[in-house]
């Protein structure tokens, strides 16, 4: 956060208007086109700058003040901090039509980057961007005059293959590969000498420069990197710094181009592995082409990084540098063994006991992600068990770490990256799914698009159903992992006494009555013999901790994922697999986390994904008979689960037919039809005004339409709906109903039961509605009666009830 004087001179500069900007640019020019531009001139330069680069809109300067500034900008005369500032203005300008810089003559190497930086910054232009990155090249290349620094040139370098890769010939490629080289193993291991201030008290003579040191203040005696430590260091200790920085981007861009030349395409991998191994002394190494060197001095740097990396760090910050270092020096490795298959069996022998040295420290997590990802990539090759390394990133970390935001993100998107080479490579993926979802109930809201990209990989016919639990006990997961860190706490451990019943959930966690549920929901792999019913109680004594800011967002994550679920589920379920799934729904839409909103969201994806489920599957109606039955004549279930009883009443109307089952018989037709009976009459029976409830009208006239298609495929049932039907305008029409629903909703259901009524009056209509033939039902006609079934109705009652003053011909 800015502080209030910040924020009040940030507000000033975005409400500039474009006359007062017009009128300070004039100021401005005035003092640049004084003899020197001196403080004054810079302090207006800054305010000229927060004015254009505090707005999100383009501001506009006149082309004369714009000519002015690239003047001063390319003055030899002007001041350091001068020519920055006008760069800066530059910069933000950007496009700027009025720009006329070129650097294609410019010798100064600090000038050249300047210029450059305002040239890359135009936006789009390759030919801008082909020019800087030719020019910088040349200067690299050429001997520098006395004074003038490399350095200033590699960052706008970075930048030019950011941009344009396509920039640069092979030619220039060869150039830069070959001084990069250079830079990275030959940097002097000699401190580099302090400038002298000038002032009176400075000692004319200066000491000899000490050697660098590593992390731990012993004395280096290997070649130098950003590991090495001085007080100054020299020019090119500077430049082997720089082009390790951008050493993982030049070979991704060009580290791979010229493998296929004719002298090195035919050699075999044996002939390569030996020219590796032999090109290691500096002899042989300069005999490679520039490319193939560059490659072979990164790999040795890498290697000298990794052996740094197990020194005892002196400060924090130097042992932050180390981990830093340590993850690129493997990344670097494993661009190297993709673009030379020769280092594999050295890197893999390499990276082996560097896993071994750092798995138990947790302060070195991110640096067994490109660990992992090498053996991933290369671990066939190499011939090595990678399994070992796989479990333990994907069960000691998640399970640890679970709460580390950006490695959370980090360890998410390196799974979603690789799932299909873990999938291919190693059952230890699937198998470690219950401690991924860690990482997404304790990060919800910035996980989830990586999440609904990951969870496809995860699923599969054995892994569906413990998967479909662990998404609806998501929040429930969140909460026991608020537990388990505050468990962890020693200001807030609990005693826990056997004998005594928790009243807490820290208590809990620790109890024996509660701890194979804790266990279970934390588990770290796969575990799908492991009833999931223990977790009952679990949710009831965790209901404490459902207002968590945290919990709800994990909640709000489900509805999606569960549809993401049952989507990725539908390309391979069977009948079995679609069976057992909607007997757990039918299970699980009570047994949900107490969240009102989060059951509520639950229940209408449950029960849309229900109906997707029986047109998969219509034969589930028959076979699930069963269960239906005991779901559907269950009264409670219309006002705890609305949706899902809905909808399985729909299900039941319309799938059982022997148009979609020849095993359905007339006296399952017959069972279903006397449960719904039964529930229907319980919900429209008459009470006293005082203890009547209040039942949801779609479910009414749901109940209604089934028990009508019932009767129109067993018609010796059409009395018995036709009387009940009939009876619907008497019960509507009670004060106690009245006073329950309002006009609107009664209006509907005696809409639905008269139209239904006057169907049933013409059975042949009815059957075939309702119950058409196998090749009809699969029909587009049969789609299109069932999708405007209520337009149907309608017709069928206009043309039995004539409008009033019709008379017979």
């Amino acid at each position: 956060m800015f502080s209030a004087a910040a924020e009040s001179f940030l507000r000033q500069a975005r409400e500039a208007q474009p006359e007062e900007l017009q009128r300070f640019a004039a100021r401005v020019a005035a003092q640049l086109q004084g003899p020197e531009p001196g403080p004054e001139a810079a302090a207006c330069l800054q305010r000229l700058h927060l004015v254009v680069a505090a707005s999100k809109y383009p501001r506009r300067l006149d082309g004369e003040i714009v000519g002015l500034l690239q003047k001063v900008l390319c003055s030899s005369k002007c001041p350091e901090q001068i020519q920055l500032l006008c760069a800066a203005i530059l910069r933000e300008m950007s496009p700027c039509i009025d720009l006329s810089l070129s650097c294609d003559n410019i010798q100064d190497t600090k000038l050249l980057s300047l210029v450059s930086s305002v040239l890359l910054a135009q936006g789009d232009k390759k030919a801008e961007v082909a020019a800087v990155g030719q020019r910088i090249v040349k200067v690299l290349e050429g001997r520098l005059p006395e004074g003038q620094s490399s350095r200033y040139l590699l960052p706008v370098l970075s930048n030019v293959i950011s941009l344009s890769p396509e920039a640069l010939t092979e030619e220039q490629t060869n150039v830069v590969s070959k001084k990069m080289a250079d830079w990275l193993r030959y940097a002097s291991i000699q401190q580099g000498v302090a400038q002298p201030s000038g002032g009176f008290f400075s000692n004319p003579r200066t000491r000899q420069p000490g050697p660098v040191t590593e992390v731990d203040g012993a004395i280096a005696t290997d070649f130098f990197t950003v590991l090495s430590l001085g007080q100054y260091y020299t020019e090119d200790q500077w430049l082997n710094m720089q082009a390790f920085s951008m050493l993982r981007k030049w070979l991704l861009c060009y580290g791979g181009k010229g493998l296929n030349a004719p002298n090195s395409g035919n050699r075999s991998e044996m002939d390569e592995s030996v020219m590796s191994m032999v090109s290691t002394t500096s002899t042989s190494s300069h005999l490679l082409p520039p490319k193939e060197r560059l490659r072979e001095k990164a790999f040795e740097y890498c290697q000298r990084l990794i052996e740094q990396s197990n020194r005892q760090a002196l400060k924090k910050a130097d042992g932050d540098l180390q981990k830093a270092c340590l993850i690129e020096a493997v990344t670097i490795m494993d661009i190297i063994c993709k673009q030379d298959s020769s280092y594999v069996y050295r890197a893999a022998a390499f990276l082996k006991v560097l896993h071994s040295r750092i798995s138990g420290d947790a302060t070195y997590a991110r640096a067994l992600l490109p660990i992992a990802q090498f053996f991933l990539n290369h671990g066939e090759m190499a011939a090595v068990d990678s399994d070992a390394i796989y479990k333990h990133l994907l069960t000691d970390i998640p399970a640890q770490l679970f709460h580390n935001a950006s490695l959370a993100f980090e360890f998410v998107l390196f799974c979603k990256e690789n799932s299909q080479l873990f999938t291919e490579t190693s059952s230890i993926f699937r198998q470690s799914f219950p401690n991924l979802f860690k990482f997404l109930a304790w990060n919800s809201p910035p996980l989830i698009s990586e999440f609904v990209d990951l969870l496809p990989f995860l699923l599969d016919a054995g892994t569906a159903i413990e998967i479909f639990h662990l998404l609806l006990d998501l929040p429930c997961l969140t909460a026991a992992l608020d537990v388990q860190m505050r468990s962890t706490s020693a200001s807030e451990r609990a005693s826990c006494d056997p004998a005594v019943k928790p009243a807490t959930c820290l208590e809990a966690f620790r109890h024996p009555l509660y701890k194979s549920a804790f266990q279970y929901l934390l588990r770290i792999e796969s575990a799908p013999e492991d009833p999931p019913e223990r977790l009952i109680p679990l949710r009831q004594l965790l209901g404490s901790l459902a207002s968590s800011p945290r919990v709800v967002q994990c909640a709000d994550t489900v509805p999606v994922l569960l549809e993401l679920f049952f989507s990725v589920v539908a390309e391979f379920a069977d009948g079995p697999l679609i069976n057992q799934l909607v007997v757990l729904l039918l299970q699980r839409s009570d047994q949900l986390y107490e969240i009102p909103a989060f059951k509520d969201d639950v229940h209408r994806v449950l029960s849309s994904q229900l109906v997707m489920l029986c047109k998969l599957h219509p034969a589930l109606i028959v076979e699930l008979s069963k269960e239906l039955l005991e779901f559907s004549g269950t009264v409670s279930n219309i006002q705890n689960k609305e949706a899902v009883f809905t909808h399985v009443v729909w299900a039941i109307g319309e799938y059982m037919s022997v148009s979609y089952d020849k095993r359905c018989t007339v006296e399952q037709i017959n069972r279903f039809f006397e449960t719904l009976e039964a529930v229907l009459f319980e919900v429209t029976q008459v009470r006293p005004l005082a203890s009547i409830p209040s039942y949801a009208p779609r479910a009414i006239t749901v109940l209604m339409t089934a028990l009508t298609k019932l009767a129109a495929r067993s018609q010796d049932l059409i009395p018995r709906v036709s009387l009940f039907l009939s009876k619907m305008r008497t019960f509507l029409q009670s004060p106690a109903v009245t006073s329950v629903y309002c006009e609107e909703d009664r209006e509907e259901i005696l809409t639905r039961a008269t139209e239904l009524l006057n169907l049933l009056k013409m059975p042949s209509v009815a059957q075939f509605v309702f119950t058409p033939s196998v090749d009809v039902a699969r029909s587009r006609f049969q789609k299109e009666v069932n999708d405007t079934l209520p337009s149907a109705l309608r017709i069928v009652t206009r043309l039995l009830e004539p409008a009033p003053g019709f008379v017979p011909g």
